[in-house]
C-alpha cells in the first residue's frame, strides 16, 4: 500500500505540474511540469496561513489547478477494471464523482503537510508524438534515499492529463484497483460506491 507521507510528496510534485499545464498548455508534459514550479511554490507558502485556519482554501486550490488536469473517466475505467464493464451508466457516473471526491479529499489532506521538499527531474526519455508519456522525478529527502515519483500522461483533445501516478513503483492506479476489486467482489459495485460516498462526507 501506499504511504500517507509519499501520498503528500506525490501531491506535491502533482499540484506543481498541475500548475504549470494551467499556465503553459502548448508546452510539452515536462517543460510545463518544471517552468512554474517556482511560482506554485511561491503560492503555496503565500497561503500558508490560509490554508491552516481555511480548509476549504485548499479545496479551491485543488479544483482550480488540479482537477482539471486528471482524466477521470480513463482513471475510473482502469481502476474498476473487468467491473466497468459490468457497470451500468448510472454505477459508473455515480463511481467516477466519488472516486473524483475521494481524490481530492486526500489531495486536501496532502497538501496541507506539504513543506520545502526539492524535486530532480530526470532526463525526458518517452516520444511527445506516442500522445503517452511518462515523467519522472525524485524528492530529496534529507538523511535518506530519494522517493522516485512519476506521472503518467496522454494527450486526449490537444491537453495532457494525468491518469496514472506511481511512487516507488507503486501505482496510484493498481494501489485502488486491487482494493476496489476486493471489495466488489465480496458486497457489489454499489456497496463499495456507498462506501466512498460515506467517507467522502
Amino acid at each position: 500500500m501506499i504511504k500517507f507521507r509519499h501520498i503528500a510528496l506525490m501531491i506535491y510534485v502533482l499540484f506543481l505540474s498541475s500548475f504549470s499545464l494551467y499556465a503553459n498548455a502548448k508546452l510539452g508534459p515536462q517543460a510545463l511540469i518544471e517552468s512554474v514550479a517556482s511560482q506554485v511554490i511561491e503560492h503555496v507558502k503565500k497561503d500558508r496561513e490560509i490554508i491552516k485556519t481555511d480548509p476549504g482554501h485548499i479545496n479551491k486550490l485543488i479544483n482550480e489547478l488540479v482537477i482539471p488536469h486528471f482524466d477521470f473517466d480513463r482513471m475510473s475505467r482502469w481502476v474498476l477494471g473487468k467491473y466497468w464493464r459490468k457497470a451500468n451508466e448510472s454505477q459508473r457516473k455515480q463511481f467516477i464523482e466519488e472516486f473524483k471526491t475521494l481524490l481530492i479529499r486526500t489531495y486536501a489532506t496532502s497538501l496541507s503537510e506539504y513543506v520545502d521538499q526539492q524535486i530532480k527531474y530526470m532526463p525526458f526519455r518517452d516520444k511527445i508524438e506516442t500522445g503517452d508519456v511518462t515523467v519522472r522525478s525524485e524528492i530529496e529527502q534529507p538523511g535518506s534515499f530519494p522517493i522516485p515519483i512519476n506521472y503518467r500522461l496522454h494527450n486526449g483533445v490537444g491537453d495532457w492529463k494525468v491518469y496514472d501516478i506511481t511512487i516507488d513503483d507503486i501505482s496510484l492506479i493498481s494501489n485502488y484497483r486491487s482494493s476496489f476489486a476486493n471489495h466488489i467482489s465480496k458486497s457489489g459495485i454499489d456497496d463499495l460506491i456507498a462506501t466512498l460516498a460515506d467517507k467522502n462526507k
